[in-house]
């Protein structure tokens, strides 16, 4: 006897009662590092060799794909310590050989990865995983493409599912063309994860209040844009996030999207971010390993000069030597 079931939203035909497991063999799929859910439930991986498979049950089979300071001075998330204050993400790269390149030159110990359905048409093969030095790197999952509360919500349990984290970096997505947050139900969805056990760190607008009620529901950082997502415009609100830095204190404020080149993250960091997370800046460019190590050093410079306080703006000319002893 043979049984329908919807896999990764296809219909496929399967011999009636495979387990999970003998159905991930029956389509040469991979066990590992992948996250199971049977009909909106995650089903745990020690239960997929109990679990059968029944007439009209909805499976989804998902895996990761690719979507600095001194150490005398680590970013520290949910008490975590990060010698970079630089997060790289892993999609748009022509080759994973390329990506880990700029991982490598870029510095950073956190990069982020967005958790999609394996293709059913291409099981096999090498994994974006296999290029991320996981000695160094902490992987990130994103629900990056998300539109509402739930499938947030089970992107990120999918995403802690798999084995790598119980951090994400949450994004609800309001409009398509803008990628601009939906922020009630990023709220909403930061309230769920955060009782689930999760380390939230949630894409934001620049709006305090909306960065009070993610703190309020359990944030453990505001990550707000600089510029629509891709778009390279650099930072478009620096009174925003000026204030942002001087009313956010609890958690870190780390610049999230619209860095298009080296003194955008500068000047991120000279506002007063904690850390600055980029993709296409580095991805997109036409040698990405140079462009992530100049991100490297510009992420650098611009803590060190906020950390040094830059002199007050005038707008006449203040000599810089004495006048004494001048001729004359």
């Amino acid at each position: 006897m043979r049984i329908e079931i919807r896999l990764n939203g296809e219909a496929r035909e399967i011999p009636g009662s495979l387990s999970i497991a003998q159905m991930l063999e029956h389509f040469a799929l991979p066990k590992d590092r992948v996250a199971v859910e049977r009909n909106r439930a995650i089903v745990p991986r020690p239960q997929w060799e109990s679990v059968s498979l029944g007439q009209g049950d909805e499976i989804e089979v998902v895996h990761f794909v690719g979507g600095g300071a001194g150490n005398d001075d680590p970013l520290v998330i949910a008490g975590r310590q990060f010698k970079s204050r630089l997060i790289v993400g892993t999609g748009k790269y022509s080759s994973h050989q390329v990506m880990a390149e700029a991982h490598r030159r870029s510095g950073t110990d956190m990069v982020t990865v967005a958790v999609r359905r394996i293709d059913l048409r291409a099981p096999k093969g090498e994994s974006l995983l296999d290029y991320i030095d996981r000695e160094k790197i902490m992987i990130l999952p994103n629900t990056a493409a998300c539109y509402n509360v739930d499938d947030a919500v089970r992107t990120a349990r999918l995403g802690r599912e798999a084995g790598l984290s119980n951090w994400v970096k949450l994004e609800v997505i309001g409009d398509e063309r803008t990628l601009f947050p939906d922020t009630a139900a990023l709220i909403e969805a930061t309230k769920i994860l955060v009782k689930d056990g999760f380390v939230v760190l949630p894409y934001t607008n620049d709006d305090l209040i909306v960065a009070r009620r993610l703190i309020d529901a359990g944030a453990s950082a505001i990550m707000p844009l600089a510029a629509p997502i891709g778009s390279g415009m650099g930072i478009q609100n620096t009174a925003s996030i000026r204030i942002l830095r001087e009313m956010i204190t609890e958690v870190p404020l780390i610049v999230d999207a619209g860095v298009g080149t080296a003194s955008d993250a500068t000047i991120a960091m000279e506002l007063g971010a904690d850390g600055v997370l980029m993709n296409t800046a580095i991805a997109g460019a036409k040698d990405p390993g140079a462009m992530a190590e100049a991100m490297n050093h510009a992420v650098q410079a611009g803590r060190l000069a906020y950390k040094a306080g830059r002199i007050q703006r005038k707008l006449y000319a203040t000599a810089s030597s004495t006048s004494e002893g001048k001729i004359g």
